[in-house]
């Protein structure tokens, strides 16, 4: 989910902002660019679910998943993609080279990916650190949520999470429409 929606809307943005012109030209229609900027994270989004969909039809194939709770992954992914292009459109908007996204990829996505629990426990790492994930890592909430979708013991604390998440994802759209505004009309 995080993957595909953050690199469709840093790398894939960028090809289609800077080198292919794409944005100027729709921008040239009737279209402004909160709806161009609006478009590219649905579409960060989309992906997101079509990858989920994908790999939830693996993982039931192998009957990895609780069913029928897991089918609800799919609307989550919509979710968790629409913060993490919000977050990719961010960086695209700041990002002055195609090169430059080696920096949030390295120094946020690859340590978020690391202490959001997605390989072991937060409960093993040190407390700091699990508030820390927990306060500003978008992953972990969608971790948290994805896994008890999966093992179908969902609790009421998803919920927070779920907001957590929503609140987030409007919030950086709003900012990444605003970067982008500065961006493209300058």
């Amino acid at each position: 989910m995080m993957y595909s929606a953050f690199f469709e809307c840093t790398y894939g943005s960028f090809v289609r902002m800077y080198y292919q012109k794409t944005f100027d030209a729709i921008i040239s229609t009737p279209l402004n660019v909160d709806e161009v900027i609006f478009g590219e994270i649905l579409w960060g989004s989309t992906r997101s679910v079509i990858n989920a969909s994908i790999m939830l039809l693996v993982v039931s194939i192998f009957n990895l998943v609780k069913l029928p709770d897991s089918i609800f992954i799919i609307p989550l992914a919509f979710i968790v993609g629409f913060v993490f292009s919000s977050i990719g459109m961010c960086f695209t908007a700041v990002s002055p080279t195609i090169d430059s996204f080696n920096y949030p990829i390295f120094l946020f996505i690859t340590p978020m990916f690391l202490f959001s629990g997605t390989f072991f426990p937060l409960s093993l790492l040190p407390k700091p650190i699990q508030i820390l994930s927990f306060a500003f890592f978008p992953l972990t909430h969608a971790l948290y949520i994805s896994r008890e979708l999966t093992t179908g013991s969902l609790e009421w604390k998803s919920i927070l999470s779920l907001i957590w998440l929503a609140a987030v994802g409007v919030t950086l759209t709003i900012l990444s429409i605003n970067l982008m505004k500065e961006r493209l009309i300058i």
